[in-house]
């Protein structure tokens, strides 16, 4: 599938991680079913960046790893359909994903796993977002997430190092 991954930085350090995006961003829609060509914009950020963002958008306060600002109303399971692409470019615009390459630096190393596998999460974890999976709850929709998160990263070799 021709998915376009579109990555822009606002902090130094962050290019190196946009390949792994483009790779990892297309295999999470296709390990989710989807089969109409996307589009995703991914913004790499630092903690005061995604704090600004946060407090405009959800009127939370705090910055956060990855903010995910889907196109669609979609519930787990449903994808999007060849009706929902925009005409001029044949793609569906899926949504945006903010990520914190402070943050997710951060946590690789508090995780022990290091930063390029927590930014793969992060990218695949607001995928699922955009799909309309959620986790506001402790309950099966955060483990059904969970599951999915891992098995697309284990398919793609990205483990926990």
């Amino acid at each position: 599938m021709n998915h376009e991954i579109l990555v822009e930085t606002e902090v130094d350090g962050a290019e190196e991680y946009a390949d792994l995006l483009r790779w990892v961003i297309p295999a999470a829609l296709d390990a989710q079913g989807v089969d109409v060509p996307c589009e995703v914009d991914v913004l790499f950020t630092d903690d005061t960046g995604i704090h600004a963002i946060n407090l405009e958008q959800r009127q939370v306060d705090r910055p956060t790893d990855v903010l995910s600002f889907p196109m669609f109303d979609l519930q787990p399971g449903e994808n999007p359909t060849e009706e929902d692409a925009d005409p001029g470019t044949g793609l569906v615009p899926l949504g945006d994903m903010v990520i914190s390459l402070e943050r997710a630096k951060a946590q690789g190393e508090e995780f022990g796993h290091g930063t390029r596998r927590e930014v793969a999460y992060l990218a695949v974890h607001s995928v699922l977002h955009l799909l309309g999976y959620d986790h506001m709850d402790e309950g099966p929709m955060k483990r059904q997430m969970r599951e999915r998160e891992e098995a697309i990263l284990s398919a793609l070799g990205i483990g926990r190092d």
